[in-house]
């Protein structure tokens, strides 16, 4: 380490380093003395002790950090440090220097002793009960300081008290979560600060919205301008508040959202549109697109123009997963994206949903138990069906495939797949999937997030494979509610009529069904279906109850 020019100093650090096995600078040779510590070993000081070299260190402690003491020790050097430094950003008793303060933040952010910081900071927590410092103090003075986990503790139990109370604005909370992100333990409470700032933009934003529609088509319009965010914005709180693990310290938060959402956005927003729903002559909602003329408003101009167009269809991915999906994709610096509403078909179901999408003159529901639905007569269920329906429409230069499938091709493969086609139809299945099963239906939310990425890395392959035009759609959407469903939700009233072929949660389709206030009678000619299949469909937001469902 020598060098011919050595001060007797520099000479002294260099045996310091070589004692404590670090580099020859003093701050380096002071994180790896507190790494042993903190580590319980004590064999780089007991070696600079035996070399006589303790007082040197001392001194230079003292030189470049001020810490003085009668009886000098590393373990009382540690505990000055977190004090004073504390005590810099609160208002208590400073002892060390300022380069004392840049130590500790070198010291907290290096990868190779985060560790030794991590234990030493919950020991001197301890010693300088910071815990009932930290009671005294209010939050918002300590939103730059991160040297010990209880402040995040005390930050974020104290932001859910103001987010319940209401005595915060949703731009304060974003501003500290952002704030806390620079934080030393932001990675293990990431989930909570991310669910306190969905939960404080739902709140206010409830608050600000008016869940008025003068029409059928105004409300759908209205949903897909700026409604649909309250549902998205509950999505992320809940799912962030399932992946924090912390379910009891965001109890009293979680259950106001819970009540917001159901009592005063989807009761309210279900009950305001069955009144035009009642009135309505036809399912429509005139300028929203229909569902059935997907193929011939959005894939046939592609094909005007000679050019091939990739569909993806992810099972139940509704309108706010849609514009999530638009953010992640205009993130990705080489990808341009659009999102428009459609009018789903109803009753909104996969089988008719999917039918809904393929090119179709005729839609009808079989005139039988199995809810399948006919695309011009032919079956439209499983994929080789739908390759079969696309062909006749497009001279056999369309199929279909599942998403899982495409995905195992080669990039060889996958190019001849597209070059072989003009419209590609890609099936996703994990939101629907997940969600329609009683054993894992409270994974919803994380299908949706999975979906996400799945859809992100299915977009991708395909402009690997020479894909340029690609629509993603959904068959169909869904509604959650993260808690058990009072006796209240499910309909009183039993379904009859003299034939009853299928029901479902949401609906039941059948003939000569029995006409009933809880439900409102669609003929299959007010749905835009041929056949004569009656649908009858629980008002609001009613369920209905399934055997062991």
């Amino acid at each position: 380490l020598l060098k011919s020019d050595d001060t007797a100093g520099q000479l002294r650090l260099k045996m310091l380093a070589v004692c404590a096995g670090s580099e020859p600078r003093m701050d380096s040779v002071v994180e790896t003395l507190l790494q042993q510590l903190a580590e319980d070993r004590d064999d780089g000081i007991r070696l600079i002790e035996r070399c006589g070299l303790d007082s040197f260190l001392w001194e230079q402690l003292t030189r470049f950090y001020g810490y003085e003491a009668s009886d000098p020790s590393l373990r009382d050097f540690v505990i000055e440090l977190f004090k004073s430094c504390y005590a810099m950003g609160t208002d208590g008793d400073v002892k060390l220097t300022g380069d004392a303060l840049v130590f500790l933040k070198r010291w907290k952010d290096s990868r190779q002793f985060e560790q030794g910081f991590e234990t030493l900071s919950a020991e001197c927590a301890e010693v300088l009960s910071i815990e009932q410092d930290l009671g005294k103090r209010d939050f918002r003075d300590l939103v730059e300081l991160d040297y010990f986990r209880l402040i995040d503790q005390k930050i974020i139990s104290d932001l859910v008290r103001a987010v319940v109370g209401r005595t915060v604005t949703s731009g304060d909370v974003a501003l500290w979560v952002r704030q806390r992100r620079q934080g030393h333990w932001y990675g293990e409470f990431r989930h909570l600060y991310e669910a306190i700032e969905f939960a404080a933009r739902f709140v206010q934003m409830l608050g600000e919205a008016r869940l008025t529609m003068d029409s059928l088509s105004d409300g759908v319009q209205r949903y897909s301008r700026s409604w649909f965010q309250l549902d998205q914005l509950y999505r992320k709180f809940t799912y962030h508040v399932r992946m924090s693990g912390q379910a009891s310290l965001m109890g009293e938060l979680s259950e106001q959202v819970e009540n917001l959402y159901s009592n005063n956005y989807l009761l309210k927003l279900g009950d305001g549109f069955q009144v035009h729903v009642d009135t309505a002559p036809r399912w429509e909602a005139y300028p929203v697109v229909q569902q059935k003329a997907f193929f011939e408003h959005w894939v046939r101009p592609y094909l005007r123009k000679d050019k091939r167009i990739c569909v993806i269809i992810s099972d139940a991915m509704r309108y706010e997963i849609g514009d999530e999906l638009l953010g992640l994709i205009r993130q990705e610096d080489r990808y341009s994206a659009e999102l428009e509403p459609a009018l789903s078909t109803l009753p909104s179901y996969t089988q008719l949903g999917m039918a809904a999408l393929l090119p179709n003159k005729s839609l009808a529901i079989a005139d039988n138990d199995t809810g399948t639905v006919l695309v011009d007569g032919q079956s439209s269920q499983g994929t080789v069906n739908r390759t079969k329906i696309l062909q006749v429409a497009l001279d056999g230069r369309g199929q279909a495939v599942k998403a899982e499938d495409f995905m195992q091709l080669n990039r060889e493969d996958s190019r001849e797949l597209l070059k072989g086609n003009d419209v590609l139809y890609i099936y996703h299945n994990r939101i629907d999937h997940t969600g329609d099963k009683m054993h894992s239906e409270g994974q919803a939310f994380e299908a949706a997030e999975q979906t996400l990425d799945d859809l992100i890395r299915l977009i991708k392959k395909l402009t690997a494979a020479n894909a340029n035009n690609l629509l993603i759609t959904a068959d169909h959407g869904f509604i959650y509610q993260n808690r058990e469903l009072d006796e209240s939700d499910f309909l009183g009233d039993a379904v009859s009529g003299d034939d009853i072929r299928y029901r479902d949660r949401r609906f039941v389709l059948g003939k000569g069904l029995s006409a009933s206030p809880a439900f409102h009678h669609f003929s299959s000619e007010q749905l835009g279906l041929d056949g004569d299949m009656e649908v009858q469909i629980p008002k609001s937001i009613n369920r209905l109850r399934l055997k062991g469902s």
